[in-house]
């Protein structure tokens, strides 16, 4: 099992890395013309949550057996799932270090290490790919994340579209993140007697990981794009700026782009 998905897995790393280069020949809209990279690298890690997210939906709606057995009851196409998933989180570190600093990035950084150690486990052993698939429903929230984002970079906040992806992005960070990964907690604590101490400390840790930075990612999105975007009624003699909403207090407040940087 592990010869074939370790091969799937570097295929998967030279794919993402080709399709990062290939996007240097395509223009950047001019709204994003300022940071290239990061409209290239999100476009990227767009590509990797359709693929993965819809993929993992699928599959679990085709074969739900891997979701009654998380350990061993899987088809072998899940397997090439969790390897393609491994090469892209792979790939995307080579390139935030390629074109950003350690400082810059060590937070991703950390996050793609503990995302691949966990679903490495189940290319080397053959098993948990079902719980591995589970886990890749993540990146249905992920492919709403992503789409906001570019948003962003695209000056297109405030529009009907950016309040369109903002509730999606909330619905499915719900429905999508905190439920997978609370059915995925709950399983490790039941099952914790049938699995090796060091694989329950490192699924722990990727939960942990993975939850607080989820429930901090949709508190942020909450604030920045639903309560301070509240309709308000005009104010007299008060214009406002390009990126700047007005409280219902009557004090301009700027958009928060701090959930730009974050990303699963």
């Amino acid at each position: 099992m592990a010869p074939s998905g370790l091969l799937v897995t570097g295929a998967s790393f030279a794919a993402f890395r080709g399709l990062h280069w290939g996007l240097q020949l395509l223009p950047t809209p001019g709204s994003a013309a300022q940071d290239r990279w990061k409209w290239r690298n999100i476009c990227v890690s767009l590509v990797h949550s359709l693929l993965t997210g819809a993929g993992a939906l699928l599959g679990l709606s085709l074969y739900p057996q891997m979701a009654a057995d998380p350990i061993h009851g899987h088809p072998p196409w899940a397997l090439v799932l969790v390897a393609i998933s491994v090469g892209y989180f792979l790939a995307d570190g080579a390139d935030m270090l390629w074109n950003q600093t350690l400082g810059q990035a060590w937070e991703l950084l950390c996050h793609h290490l503990v995302v691949v150690s966990c679903l490495s486990t189940a290319i080397l052993s053959g098993h948990y790919v079902g719980f591995s698939v589970v886990s890749l429903l993540l990146e249905l929230n992920s492919t709403c994340l992503h789409l906001r984002k570019l948003l962003l970079l695209s000056r297109q906040a405030p529009s009907l579209a950016f309040s369109v992806t903002s509730w999606a992005t909330l619905a499915t960070l719900a429905l999508f993140r905190l439920v997978p990964l609370g059915w995925m907690s709950l399983w490790l604590i039941r099952q914790h007697h049938q699995i090796p101490i060091a694989l329950v400390i490192l699924g722990g840790t990727g939960l942990v990981t993975v939850g607080a930075t989820s429930i901090t990612l949709g508190v942020r999105i909450l604030v920045s794009d639903v309560l301070r975007s509240r309709p308000c009624p005009p104010i007299p003699e008060h214009k406002e700026t390009k990126g700047t909403r007005t409280c219902c207090d009557g004090e301009p407040v700027t958009r928060d782009d701090s959930t730009l940087n974050l990303k699963d």
